[in-house]
């Protein structure tokens, strides 16, 4: 099998990659080890910064996340039981996000690579990535899943090779001599999904001497919820009642504002961390998404900066198709780690902002609400939390 473009990984980053390049013109194939139905309910983010949602639409795959999606003009924070709403447009000259799961994102591009893009090949395990550093780079592959075990190994042979598999995928261990850089936090977030109306309009952030607590939520009739707990806690050892009650604490405010409560449908840990994988290229082997980069939830960055990603290598590789330069695709590297150390950055201030640290001193809690205050009081301070989290400019 050959092709220009072969895609390990059918996230959102390798569908949208996927989808741009068919637009230019070139085309691709996609590899993923799981199987559709998986890939179309796993939970992952949901919040689109203004840059994703512009790019979905402007790809031919915005028509149900405008009709379905919520857009967000602003996010709440919340400490010492005072409320300051954040105003996006009013601080960014217009620009607001929107709260559209990922997993609604990957139906879309699902669907629309079956009906006219290249080949998508679900349980298809990619094996290794080959010869990255010659003009002939391959991927081994074998159909069957990442379980499957059986079947003939087969081989795709490609022009270019996105890893857009993830941080546990072959493509990142193909890159010789990489550099990373890492923080593990001692905390992770308790998060559930419930069958009732999100009790407040936006998303609210909420640092409480008890720890973290972010309200958000799926869609007008479904809330998610999280809670920071210890890095090592097994979901299944807080109760329904429990969490309900910790968010309710952790929420309070002096006002009228109450918690609704329904149903609790899903639970789970997720961990925090960080990570950057430099550089994003070896040859004509690049990366893209959480191959390269993790970032904390907190600032709600991991699905956009993958966007990011794809968006700047299909420009560079339909700028090589029409010119024949290289000259985007030898930039690529250093182009996205501008963006996404940005990111890392804006990750890192919002989770040490709003989480308190197992070991926090007294000074470091007096520190914490100090910085809420400087946010909440100056314009400025407003303004770049406001950029940052409504998405760094591309390229």
């Amino acid at each position: 099998m050959r092709t220009t473009v072969g895609i390990i990984g059918a996230g959102p980053a390798g569908l949208l990659l996927a989808r741009l390049l068919h637009n230019a013109g070139i085309d691709s194939v996609v590899l993923e080890s799981r199987d559709r139905a998986y890939v179309e309910r796993r939970q992952r983010a949901g919040i689109l910064e203004q840059g994703t949602v512009d790019v979905l639409r402007a790809a031919g795959a915005g028509e149900r996340m405008d009709r379905e999606g919520l857009r967000h003009d602003g996010i709440e924070l919340r400490f010492s039981r005072r409320r300051h709403r954040v105003d996006f447009p009013a601080l960014t000259g217009g620009r607001s996000v929107m709260v559209y799961a990922q997993t609604e994102v990957c139906k879309d591009l699902i669907a629309l690579q079956l009906e006219s893009g290249g080949p998508l090949l679900f349980e298809t395990e990619a094996l290794a990535v080959e010869d990255a550093g010659t003009d002939r780079p391959r991927v081994r592959f074998r159909r069957g899943g990442a379980s499957g075990g059986g079947g003939t190994e087969e081989v795709l042979e490609c022009d270019y090779v996105v890893g857009c598999d993830g941080f546990w995928g072959v493509a990142r261990a193909a890159v010789p001599d990489g550099r990373t850089f890492e923080r593990t936090y001692p905390f992770g977030w308790l998060g559930i999904l419930a069958d009732v109306a999100p009790s407040h309009d936006e998303l609210v952030y909420a640092r409480h001497d008890r720890g973290f607590a972010l309200l958000s939520m799926r869609s007008p009739s479904v809330s998610r919820l999280y809670l920071q707990v210890p890095a090592d806690t097994d979901a299944d050892s807080w109760s329904d009642e429990e969490i309900w009650d910790e968010l309710e604490r952790r929420l309070e405010t002096d006002d009228d504002w109450t918690l609704r409560r329904g149903p609790v449908t899903q639970k789970s840990v997720t961990p925090m961390r960080s990570y950057v994988h430099e550089p994003m290229r070896h040859g004509r082997l690049f990366l893209a998404g959480d191959a390269a980069h993790i970032v904390p939830p907190t600032g709600a960055k991991g699905l956009n900066l993958a966007v990011g990603d794809v968006v700047t290598l299909a420009r560079a590789l339909a700028h090589r198709a029409a010119t024949g330069s290289d000259e985007l695709l030898d930039t690529y590297s250093a182009t996205c780690l501008r963006r996404v150390w940005q990111a890392e950055r804006f990750s890192y201030d919002m989770t040490t902002l709003l989480h308190k640290a197992p070991d926090a001193t007294p000074f470091e809690d007096r520190l914490q609400l100090a910085r809420l205050d400087r946010i909440t009081s100056s314009r400025a301070a407003e303004t770049d939390l406001a950029e940052a989290y409504t998405g760094f400019p591309v390229g």
